[in-house]
């Protein structure tokens, strides 16, 4: 008896263990091209699916400077389902070339997942 409980228990923990939420973005990188400073915040939609076989939760996700400001889905990304990473970068008084990485970090394998915005910004007149 001792021995059907074990195997069962330890079947269990190996069930459990291979569920794992699975983060899938369409893409990892984004080129905003030229835009003007004076043009107001450009903002782009960083979109993912749990791919795995376990809710997905994005604990944190940090920008390289306050001038990116990064938004997300709050809330458990069942498997299959969709979530989103916005991601706004204000240009005011930064002309030039930029390029900033935005870090996600989720409860998936790879837990940090590191995407990318870049651009020119054409100074104002």
């Amino acid at each position: 008896m001792k021995q059907v409980l074990f195997t069962l228990v330890i079947s269990m923990l190996a069930l459990v263990a291979a569920a794992q939420p699975k983060m899938e973005f369409k893409k990892l990188e984004h080129d905003f091209g030229v835009f003007k400073e004076d043009g107001g915040v450009a903002k782009v939609d960083f979109e993912f699916t749990n791919a795995g076989t376990a809710p997905l939760l994005l604990n944190n996700v940090n920008a390289s400077c306050g001038c990116t400001t990064p938004t997300w889905t709050k809330e458990p990304v069942l498997p299959g389902k969709t979530g989103k990473i916005s991601v706004a970068y204000d240009p005011r008084n930064r002309p030039g070339s930029f390029k900033k990485s935005i870090s996600v970090y989720s409860n998936s394998n790879p837990s940090v997942v590191v995407l990318y915005i870049s651009g020119n910004v054409s100074p104002r007149e």
